[in-house]
């Protein structure tokens, strides 16, 4: 079995003062669990780890968390927190797409696109990706590939870009999907971004099973770059980790932590009997 996929927030050390901070500003908020190297927390019903990984790397807008909702008040209470001390990229105002909507990065670096609609969302926060630079026009091709991987999954709606927009003509401008029941939107932002896609927002996939942990890493990892610790690059530069689901439980244990630690630190692609006898020993 598979777990529901959540994203993964890489922080210096600031991640369980970050996690704080988001659930005092979302509805249905809380910490879930949480340890020196990691928390837990759930936001408007979608959850986050958030990671404490050092300064390797900063998030970028390449993935962003999109916040829909009917409330114009909600809204704007989200907008005030997450815009404070944070970059506007898009202004809080009126668009073409809705009455109210603002991109905002976050203090913490993480993106926030905020929309208004006219019904109440099934889904209030939905990770969405941009793909950029290279990637630009590969949208569609990740959507498919995601969609073929995961159970419950199927793509929603495709927008395209229409004949006035040169060289993106019938890509994507907006692409919503499911996986795993969860939805996602992803899109074509064109080719003279500075940012793309890397490790400070990564995607998490839990598995119960090792063959349902070879066959994702052998597909997803296909074109990209293995990494340690059960994180991979995919061919579009999107980051994931596909870890056993027993992993959380070993590492809220303070005696099977370590051991466990010492164990996964040697892999590239988790090992559920080998990280399972490291902590027996």
């Amino acid at each position: 079995m598979l777990h529901p996929i959540y994203p993964c927030l890489w922080f210096d050390t600031g991640a369980a003062e970050a996690a704080d901070w988001y659930t005092g500003i979302f509805p249905d908020s809380s910490i879930k669990s949480q340890n020196s190297l990691v928390t837990y927390f759930t936001l408007a019903g979608q959850d986050f780890l958030g990671l404490n990984g050092g300064p390797h790397f900063s998030i970028t807008p390449g993935i962003s968390f999109m916040v829909l909702t009917d409330d114009e008040a909600l809204v704007k209470h989200l907008w005030d927190h997450l815009a404070m001390d944070g970059k506007t990229l898009m202004p809080l105002g009126s668009y073409p797409w809705s009455r109210l909507y603002g991109w905002c990065s976050d203090k913490y670096g993480v993106n926030w696109q905020i929309m208004c609609q006219d019904e109440k969302p099934a889904q209030m926060i939905v990770p969405s990706l941009m793909f950029t630079r290279e990637n630009s026009g590969k949208a569609e091709e990740a959507i498919m590939l995601y969609t073929s991987l995961f159970d419950t999954s199927e793509v929603v709606f495709f927008s395209r870009y229409g004949d006035d927009a040169g060289d993106m003509a019938g890509q994507i401008n907006h692409g919503r999907f499911r996986l795993l029941g969860r939805e996602f939107n992803a899109f074509d932002g064109g080719k003279n971004h500075a940012f793309g896609f890397n490790e400070g927002v990564s995607l998490v996939v839990m598995c119960d099973t090792q063959e349902e942990i070879d066959r994702l890493w052998s597909a997803l990892s296909e074109g990209g770059i293995e990494s340690r610790c059960g994180w991979l690059q995919d061919r579009y530069g999107i980051s994931w980790q596909v870890i056993p689901s027993i992993l959380p439980d070993l590492m809220n244990d303070p005696t099977k932590a370590p051991k466990a630690t010492e164990a996964f630190m040697k892999m590239n692609k988790f090992d559920i009997q080998a990280l399972a006898d490291a902590v027996k020993n």
